[in-house]
């Protein structure tokens, strides 16, 4: 087990004190609050299990954007990668992952699936955690479109799926990258008629600005907010479909103030459609 304390630089919104202890095949990222007199320094650690979450981080499947933008930064520029959408490849990604899902019994245990609000998390939100067998029925809407983003995939069923919310919290680096500028709620409404975007506030991108991009420090800290707003949250064990730079700048702000072998686990760049899981976990102060 090891323990870090923030230092009191570190801003006090998302200054906590952090256990971090390895699970078997997972990394466990837990934050919490406690009493500034507790004693935390070696043995064990018990926490009551009402106060932990289980959060399974997915990265997307391949974009368009990410075939060029790999090999050549600038590419990310393209107007041409707009809201960027899954490739084949893409979607084959998305099957195999959902094949491990439902393999493992991980599909069972998931309560909610929280994602991104652009086309190619959501493509792969519904490819990896939507219903089997999609069926015209009046009373359940589909969770995709057939060829919603130039997919080529038939409908997508809402049957025995748990909830999908998209989140504007999780969204990938914002402004300047095309591909990074949502469409508008309406139109992904459209393709997604079983989606939740109830908590997205406005129908057009107000986030996104062609000639400002956001600075990594604010990136993570729009990532800390997000894990913050998880615990408002009843589900205990919740998927999240987001993008690679967001998943590498929220957890380098837990690495950079944890043990060296904690910070190479957590700041290891995601793969496409890549999954890893990770226990949070919040203590109540002077507990």
């Amino acid at each position: 087990m090891i323990t870090v304390t923030f230092p009191s630089s570190f801003p006090s919104s998302i200054r906590f004190r952090c256990a971090f202890q390895f699970l078997p095949r997972r990394s466990a990222l837990c934050f919490s609050g406690l009493s500034e007199n507790m004693d935390c320094g070696g043995g064990s650690y018990m926490f009551p299990l009402h106060r932990c979450k289980t959060i399974h981080l997915v990265r997307h499947g391949q974009g368009i954007h990410n075939v060029e933008g790999d090999k050549n930064y600038k590419a990310y520029m393209n107007p041409e990668y707009f809201d960027a959408h899954l490739t084949p490849l893409g979607w084959q990604q998305v099957d195999n992952l959902r094949e491990h899902v439902h393999a493992s019994g991980l599909m069972k245990r998931i309560d909610l699936v929280i994602a991104s609000p652009l086309l190619r998390t959501l493509q792969t939100a519904v490819g990896v955690f939507g219903g089997e067998g999609y069926t015209d029925r009046a009373d359940f809407l589909c969770l995709m479109v057939e060829n919603a983003g130039n997919s080529s995939c038939a409908a997508i069923s809402s049957l025995n799926y748990p909830p999908i919310v998209a989140v504007e919290l999780c969204r990938e680096h914002l402004g300047v990258h095309p591909c990074d500028k949502r469409r508008s709620i309406s139109e992904y409404q459209y393709l997604f008629p079983a989606i939740d975007f109830s908590l997205i506030d406005s129908n057009d991108d107000t986030w996104w600005k062609a000639d400002v991009r956001e600075t990594k420090e604010e990136l993570a800290a729009r990532g800390m907010k997000f894990m913050k707003w998880l615990w408002t949250r009843e589900e205990k064990e919740i998927a999240i479909v987001t993008h690679k730079a967001f998943l590498f700048h929220t957890l380098s702000a837990f690495g950079n103030y944890s043990h060296p072998l904690v910070k190479k686990d957590l700041s290891k760049l995601f793969a496409n459609c890549e999954l890893r899981s990770v226990v949070i976990v919040d203590c109540v102060t002077g507990l």
